[in-house]
Parts: structure tokens; C-alpha cells; sequence
């Protein structure tokens, strides 16, 4: 059994990504608060947990017992996918709720922590190749105005790869990690980008022109891109990574 484990699976990427992983008869377990609505072919399987990833430590635990009540040897691959995340309030940092900063900083780095930490230790025995994939995105390699809680949990996200990355790799069987920049998507953040208030964020007009320029990918290719880059035999080997190396 091919095992993955995906974080925000119930639109946009993650949707698309559990979609095509399901087409690869994977035994998917898609963590987020609403359901996933995909088709689950011959083969193939399930498990959908509505979880809060702004309270991450349940799912964290839950994760640990799951993984632990599996039967080792059945498992050919596993894999993580920490895809979930949201922005806050686009705006100067100084305008934008502490709870708002707080929400985006949970589910866009604290989450991915937890669960990484979970998913190493309750697996750290299993033969089968694991692997670690920290959705990242270039905004963790350079600041925008407007949305810093944004940058700073990508930011937070690849230097959390770089550290687990160097663990891992003192591990007989130590599990690949890397954070990956998935190029620009065309989904609900991006709408939420390119709509804002450009009183308080002026960088959504650049947004705006990477629509209107045909410049997004879909979920589905994006979705296909991130899987070719995780499909890689040197996958692990630059644990900051964009899609778009060669």
C-alpha cells in the first residue's frame, strides 16, 4: 500500500493533488475541515478527517495512534504533504488582528510542525521510503508588504526543512524532506490576493496582471508538477526547492 497524507485536501491543490494520488490507487488520508468531493477509483482509498489546523495538537496525536495501529509491512511508501494554509488580513502588520495573526500562523507553520514531528516518530521504523513534502512558496524567500504572517510562515516552513533535512539524514532509513515553492496557482488565495484592498495592499494589482497575463497554472497542473518533483530519485537532496529547478 502507497500511503499519503495530505493536509488541506478539500480544494484548490490539495484537492487536486489527492485526486491524482487516488488515480495512482493510494490509500489517501486527507486532513481538513470540510469534506473531500473526488471520485475514489477501483483500488484506490479514502479516509477524510475534519480537522482544525489552528488547534493542530489533536490531529497530531490522532495521526501518531493511526500510523501506529498500521501494519508496517504492508506499507510500500509513505508520504506527507503539508499543503494547508490561509492569509490573513491583507495589510500592514500593525492593521491586522492579533486572532487573524494568530489563525495564520498556526495552520501555516505550527501545523506543519506537529504533524511532521509526528508522522517521523511514528514511522521512523518502517522500512518503506517516507517522504516530507512542506508546501512552501517563493513569498518564504522574499517579503511582500501586506501580508507578513504569510512570508514569515513560508520562511519558517523552509528553515524547518533545512533542520528536519539534516536529521533525517543522520537516520539509517531517514525520511526525505523538502519545502517546495509550487509556482503560482490559480485558486482561492489568489482571488483573495488580487482583491484586496489596495489601499492596504498595493501588491494586488500585481496579482491582478498575473491573471489577466495567463501567468497561473491550475490546481491540476500545479498539482501535477508537485507530484513529478516528488517522483524524483534526488528528491531530499535540496531540501529548499521550487518546482520550476531543473
Amino acid at each position: 500500500m502507497h500511503l499519503s497524507l495530505i493536509t488541506g485536501a478539500s480544494r484548490g491543490l490539495g484537492r487536486a493533488v489527492a485526486e491524482q494520488l487516488l488515480a495512482r490507487g493510494h490509500h489517501v488520508l486527507a486532513l481538513s475541515r470540510k469534506p473531500v468531493d473526488v471520485a475514489v477509483p477501483a483500488g484506490a482509498a479514502l479516509t477524510h478527517w475534519s480537522v482544525d489546523l489552528a488547534d493542530a495538537a489533536p490531529a497530531a496525536a490522532r495521526l501518531s495512534a493511526w500510523l501506529g495501529s498500521l501494519d508496517a509491512s504492508r506499507i510500500q511508501s509513505a508520504t506527507l504533504i503539508n499543503n494547508a494554509g490561509v492569509v490573513s488580513q491583507l495589510a500592514p502588520l500593525s492593521e491586522v488582528t492579533a486572532p487573524d495573526l494568530a489563525q495564520a500562523l498556526r495552520v501555516g507553520l505550527e501545523a506543519p510542525t506537529l504533524l511532521t514531528a509526528a508522522f517521523l516518530k511514528a514511522t521512523g521504523h518502517w522500512s518503506a521510503p517516507r517522504k516530507v513534502l512542506l508546501v512552501s512558496s517563493g513569498l518564504g524567500r522574499r517579503g511582500m508588504a501586506g501580508s507578513a504572517s504569510y512570508c514569515a510562515a513560508k520562511a519558517g516552513m523552509d528553515n524547518l526543512a533545512r533542520a528536519v533535512a539534516l536529521e533525517e539524514a543522520q537516520k539509517k532509513h531517514g525520511a526525505g524532506v523538502v519545502s517546495l515553492a509550487p509556482g503560482i496557482i490559480d485558486t482561492d488565495m489568489q482571488v483573495q490576493l488580487r482583491t484586496a484592498d489596495r489601499t492596504l495592499f498595493p501588491e494586488g494589482a500585481r496579482f491582478a496582471d498575473f491573471k489577466e497575463g495567463g501567468q497561473l497554472d491550475s490546481p491540476d497542473t500545479a498539482a501535477t508538477k508537485l507530484l513529478r518533483y516528488l517522483d524524483r530519485p534526488d528528491f531530499g537532496s535540496n531540501p529548499v526547492a521550487d518546482v520550476r529547478d531543473a
